[in-house]
Formats: C-alpha cells, sequence, structure tokens
C-alpha cells in the first residue's frame, strides 16, 4: 500500500482526506457521547435533589430523553451521513404520525 501511494498521488491524497474526515467524525461522536452524558446526569440531579415537582420533574425528563434520542439517531446512527434521506423520512413520518395520535388520545380522554 506505501508503494502504492508513493507511486500515485492522488492515491495518497484520497487517503490523507479519509483520515481527516474519519478524526472530525470520531471527534464529533465523542462530543456528542459527552453531551449525553451530561444530560443523564443532569436527569439524575434533577429527580436526586428533590426540589422540584413531579410536574416539573416528569415533561424535563422527557425533553431530555426526547433530546437524547435524536442525537443517536442523528449522530449515532449516521443519519446525517448521504444517502438516508429515505428511511429518515419515514422515521420522522412515524414521529409525527405517533405525535398526532398521542394528541387525539390525550385530547379525547381530557375534553
Amino acid at each position: 500500500m506505501e508503494n502504492e501511494q508513493a507511486k500515485n498521488p492522488n492515491l495518497r491524497a484520497h487517503h490523507d482526506y479519509r483520515r481527516k474526515k474519519s478524526a472530525k467524525e470520531m471527534q464529533v461522536q465523542v462530543i456528542t457521547f459527552a453531551l449525553m452524558i451530561f444530560l443523564t446526569i443532569v436527569a439524575f440531579i434533577a429527580v436526586g435533589t428533590g426540589d422540584f415537582s413531579v410536574k416539573f420533574i416528569i415533561p424535563f425528563i422527557l425533553l431530555l430523553a426526547v433530546i437524547q434520542v435524536g442525537f443517536q439517531l442523528y449522530y449515532f446512527m449516521h443519519a446525517s451521513q448521504k444517502g438516508h434521506e429515505l428511511p429518515m423520512f419515514f422515521m420522522y413520518s412515524a414521529v409525527i404520525i405517533a405525535f398526532v395520535t398521542v394528541l387525539a388520545f390525550v385530547t379525547i380522554i381530557w375534553w
């Protein structure tokens, strides 16, 4: 491989490009992982302190969970890369349908 790279400068440039791109992707994944750990710690602290009411804690934890699901889908499942538009369309459609369904049932029960 080294011999081929020395003979073909385009191959060396492609290798350098892929290396930089992989390093950048790894950096983004590590930062995202750290953010998810931070959100988990915030949720534990919010519950553990006991200073907040249940009416605040439940929506707060659900919000943190939705943010973490978004991070996991977008970064760890590589949904941000090219070629994943159709599966992401179906996932977003399913989320919208689920939200509307839950909203409809909640509306029917409460009114």
